[in-house]
């Protein structure tokens, strides 16, 4: 147990933080590759295999360490079924520090495996996950310098793993020719199907085959494969041809591309966007309205949507419907004006430290897709603007971190609460014993007494038989009764000595006739009393095994009792000064990267508030133009009416009117109400001037 919470402080600091490039990754196998094992012959090995296949890293990482340091201090490790996957493991480390993004530590185990005294292919294996360690930390001419370390073929079940990196590292540093060629090679690997086919696109554009890369692409477009990360391949892929044509002005072409967008995918939104500007840009602003309307009923908060609020009065406007791209505008003008108002809002929450708490939520690691689900959240309207910013590689290496810290404190906060509970248990333990073994003491040395002298009396008679075997004394094995009558015989003897008077003949003839057959029947039965107190010698050692096994046993328990509570307070104060030293660096590192990730999210809504801004500038303008146009619309519309309905009385007043003699030209007629007829060619009405301002169209 100590050991295991020595390793954990050990592990508490992260490393650096890694970044993840631009072109399409393929999905990382989740089973460590260097902890496949086909026979499992030790329970803590297993234990790490299983905390690894559950993505649990640190617990692996830290079993692991924890049998490896205790395995080097073995006498005989030979003996222990861990000497199985003791090299195995050792490589496993350095896989899982790399799966926990401790790039550091996992660099300083791959670089000993290549200076150490192994197998090339291992070391292969090893200059690769080194390179793509590089690779993530964004340091390209390591990556590269890496892998040229391999010699020879990699282990296969990472070749094509090897040969994917190797043409993104060329693509990163500019070499795309190289790149296409490893990516030829890599098409048809079922591992990498569609990564593949659009990194090889990706880099054919790069390369200046514009063609080839298009054609690439357009295949990918077509069929990615099933599945929703394939879809959603398949869709980038042709967002991306979509946007790539538009700005060749192939405008047909890419109205195809985006055509084949799905409609409830993730890149749905973009796509009906560049739909729409795909026909404004051929100037049928009629049928750009058509995705621009649909987009503008969707989650107000999404970027495509809020620029599709512009880019619809604005197609009306071109259409001449100027009354209704006004209406549009002003609508345009209070939504962006609302997320305004929440975009502060949501600024001010962030730094209040609100999002960090959403963030050290438990569900924030347990839940699946827990970035998607913060849309359901109540009252919080922000975490769409962050849903962009939160799906980036960058950001979620940066939020894994954080939760890892998070994850650490709580871990040491356990820890620290367990130490307490040692602390507890063994103060009932010794409140529990101190009372009772001093009475159990001295029983205790009472049993030892006897025991001792049982000891001795075993000793002594273990040692009367085997003198038996060489000076044969038969009365040494009389019964009781026997030792009776010899000693009752030798006082009768001892009293007709002191009395001779007593004696006669036959009272001696007696005596010695009953000492005879005394010593006969000792004599007669020696061997047979031998034999059977050796057996009962025997059964006496069986007995006193068993008593001294009884004792031991005492004496451990004893012992026991004593260890459980004492000798502790040393180690959990020093256990406990190592967790509160790490509880400080884990704090101090979770404050940084809160900070990081408060400072991304400002800068993300700070960006999309600033844009907000900027659309409302434009809003308001073209809102004000579309008015003026509308009111000269208007008027001329009432002054073309003015005119029509002047004419039409004219011709109905010549139509009634009677022949009238000539006038002289010096004198215009009248009509009987002594106004002057209007001549046949009236002056033109003109438009009242207007004062219009820039608007942005």
């Amino acid at each position: 147990m100590n050991s295991r919470l020595a390793s954990a402080i050990a592990g508490a600091a992260l490393a650096a933080l890694c970044a993840v490039p631009a072109q399409a990754k393929a999905p990382v196998d989740s089973d460590p590759s260097a902890l496949q094992t086909k026979t499992l012959r030790d329970l803590f090995f297993g234990e790490a295999l299983f905390d690894a296949y559950q993505d649990n890293y640190f617990d692996a990482i830290t079993g692991l360490d924890t049998e490896l340091k205790q395995f080097r201090l073995l006498d005989d490790p030979e003996l222990d079924p861990f000497s199985l996957h003791f090299g195995q493991a050792e490589f496993a480390v350095g896989d899982l520090e790399l799966s926990y993004r401790m790039h550091r530590e996992a660099g300083r185990a791959m670089e000993q495996v290549l200076n150490g005294d192994v197998s090339q292919p291992i070391k292969n294996e090893a200059a690769y996950r080194l390179a793509k360690i590089h690779y993530h930390k964004q340091q390209f001419a390591n990556a590269l310098h890496a892998l040229e370390l391999i010699q020879g073929r990699v282990p296969e079940r990472v070749r094509a793993e090897e040969q994917f990196l190797r043409a993104r590292v060329y693509m990163q540093l500019g070499r795309f020719e190289e790149a296409v060629a490893l990516l030829k090679d890599l098409k048809g690997e079922k591992s990498l199907s569609g990564f593949v086919e659009y990194n090889l696109g990706i880099a054919l554009l790069k390369a200046g085959e514009t063609e080839k890369g298009v054609l690439e692409l357009d295949g990918l477009g077509r069929n990615a494969g099933s599945g929703d990360a394939k879809s959603a391949l398949q869709d980038k892929t042709n967002l991306l041809l979509g946007y790539q044509l538009m700005e060749a002005k192939e405008y047909e072409r890419a109205r195809t591309y985006f055509d084949r967008v799905q409609l409830s995918g993730p890149f749905s939104n973009q796509a009906l966007l560049g739909a729409g500007w795909v026909e404004a840009n051929a100037g049928r602003f009629d049928r750009a309205l058509v995705p621009w309307q649909l987009l503008t009923q969707r989650q107000s908060t999404n970027a495509a949507v809020q620029e599709a609020m512009l880019a619809v009065p604005y197609a009306y406007g071109k259409l001449d419907v100027h009354s209704t791209a006004a209406v549009n505008y002003g609508q345009a003008l209070d939504l962006f004006g609302n997320q305004v108002d929440v975009l502060t809002r949501s600024i001010r929450s962030i730094r209040e430290g609100k999002l960090l708490e959403a963030l050290r939520r438990k569900e924030a690691s347990q839940v699946k897709n827990w970035v998607v689900e913060l849309r359901k959240l109540p009252d919080a309207p922000e975490t769409h603007y962050l849903l962009d910013l939160m799906a980036s590689n960058d950001y979620q290496e940066f939020l894994r971190n954080y939760q890892d810290l998070n994850d650490l404190l709580e871990r040491n906060k356990d820890w620290l609460q367990s130490l307490d509970a040692f602390e507890e248990i063994i103060a009932v333990r010794r409140g529990y014993y101190e009372p009772i073994l001093p009475g159990l003491d001295v029983q205790f040395r009472q049993v030892d007494a006897r025991i001792k002298m049982r000891l001795e009396q075993r000793q002594h008679l273990a040692a009367r038989i085997e003198n038996l075997l060489v000076n044969r004394r038969p009365e040494l094995l009389a019964k009781s009764d026997e030792t009776e009558s010899r000693l009752l015989l030798e006082r009768i003897r001892e009293i007709l000595a002191y009395n001779p008077s007593l004696n006669s003949e036959e009272t001696e003839a007696r005596i010695a006739r009953l000492e005879g057959v005394l010593k006969f029947r000792l004599s007669r039965e020696f061997d047979e009393r031998l034999t059977e107190a050796y057996k009962h010698l025997q059964e006496l050692d069986t007995v006193i095994a068993t008593l001294q096994e009884t004792y031991q046993r005492y004496v451990r328990t004893r012992q026991a009792a004593t260890h459980s509570y004492e000798g502790y307070t040393d180690q959990i104060t020093s256990l406990r000064a190592g967790l509160n030293r790490a509880q400080d660096r884990i704090e101090l590192l979770m404050a940084r990267q809160g900070r990081m990730l408060e400072q991304l999210a400002i800068n993300e809504l700070d960006q999309r508030r600033a844009q907000l801004e900027s659309y409302q500038i434009k809003a308001r303008f073209a809102l004000a133009d579309s008015y003026d146009r509308a009111n000269e619309l208007q008027e001329q519309r009432a002054d073309q009416r003015k005119i029509e309905e002047y004419e039409q009385r004219m011709e109905e007043l010549k139509q009634s009117a009677p022949a009238q003699p000539d006038v002289p030209p010096s004198e215009p007629a009248a009509n009987p109400d002594g106004e002057p007829l209007p001549t046949d060619n009236p002056p033109e009405l003109e438009a009242p001037e207007r004062e219009t301002g820039d608007a942005d169209e």
